[in-house]
């Protein structure tokens, strides 16, 4: 039992699997995960994946350099189909004896086997069954259920009916993390009573002091509801980054996705003045046409703490609210 001393903690297969002390996984978000991120999140006894995105090198090299001195476990996690590009960049991360690897959007068959010689556990982040089947049946250690309230890029599953599913498919060896629509202890409480072994935070750990982006992107996170969010391909064909289906991407509302939404092939004409206009916002932080990337969480986040802060809160929470839950039994 915890005391004033010594706070709660959640002991679950996740934490035994992982060598962490609370079940909070730092999604790995494209460069928003950088290693200043992983490493406050990894020393606050969470556990941080570096967001290595679509695979720019010289980002990979000097993030994974920078962690170089970490003395926990961290990961590196990549968007599968744009890794199948750049199949080196898999031994570059390999090299750094990352404990995990987590691979999102894409077939793992190339470089499950890789990744598990290595000795890092394999981490799939899948949005539907079928996906979960598919990793299952090339060894994933982990299942990261992203459910449709994520931000960034996904399905249209929710998670709380995604979570149970995919503890169902994977029976007792292999954990499921949540994803998708948590932010604060309750999330965490309600991931754990629906059999996930943790949860992984995207939207809440970008809203933090340590985060890697614009301050004024995270402070509309702050001052956004859920009800802010949509899902759409307006961003990515403004970036001339087209997804394949069945992927969409979760950004708050703004001006640019007001404007272009309905007239996605009106977009795709003129593509290419659009694309010059939308890069010089991204590097200027006008994100009155640059997307933040954010999901439906967004409505509860109300602060940007440091990260030694945030864990701890949010464990502290949890476990309030898991306690709470005993006085319905009768």
């Amino acid at each position: 039992m915890d005391t004033p001393n010594t706070p709660a903690l959640l002991h679950t297969p996740l934490t035994r699997l992982l060598g962490v002390r609370h079940p909070i996984v730092l999604a790995a978000m494209d460069l928003v995960a950088d290693a200043r991120l992983v490493r406050a999140v990894t020393e606050a006894g969470g556990y941080g994946f570096l967001g290595a995105g679509y695979g720019d090198e010289a980002w990979l090299r000097r993030e994974l350099a920078a962690l170089a001195s970490l003395q926990q476990p961290f990961g590196v996690g990549f968007i599968t189909w744009s890794l199948a590009r750049q199949p080196h960049l898999l031994d570059i991360a390999l090299d750094a004896r990352p404990s995990a690897v987590w691979l999102s959007f894409g077939d793992v068959a190339p470089f499950a086997q890789r990744i598990k010689a290595s000795g890092a556990r394999l981490v799939c982040q899948v949005q539907t069954e079928a996906m979960a089947q598919d990793a299952l049946r090339h060894g994933a250690d982990l299942l990261v259920a992203q459910g449709a309230e994520a931000g960034g890029h996904g399905v249209s599953r929710g998670t709380m009916a995604l979570v149970p599913a995919l503890v169902d498919l994977a029976g007792t060896d292999v954990p499921v993390i949540a994803a998708g629509g948590i932010a604060d202890g309750r999330g965490i409480a309600a991931a754990l009573a629906l059999g996930a072994a943790g949860v992984a935070l995207g939207t809440r750990l970008y809203a933090t002091e340590e985060a890697a982006g614009f301050a004024t992107a995270k402070e509309r996170i702050v001052a956004a509801s859920g009800d802010d969010t949509q899902r759409s391909i307006v961003f990515d064909l403004s970036r001339r980054n087209v997804w394949p289906a069945p992927y969409t991407g979760r950004c708050l509302q703004n001006e640019h996705l007001r404007r272009w939404s309905g007239r996605e092939l009106e977009l795709l004409r003129e593509q290419g003045e659009v694309a010059d206009r939308y890069a010089a916002a991204r590097a200027s932080g006008n994100f009155d046409t640059a997307a933040v990337i954010a999901g439906e969480a967004a409505g509860l986040i109300h602060d940007l703490p440091r990260v030694a802060e945030l864990l701890p809160r949010l464990v502290s929470e949890a476990v309030t609210q898991l306690r709470q839950t005993h006085l319905f039994i009768t």
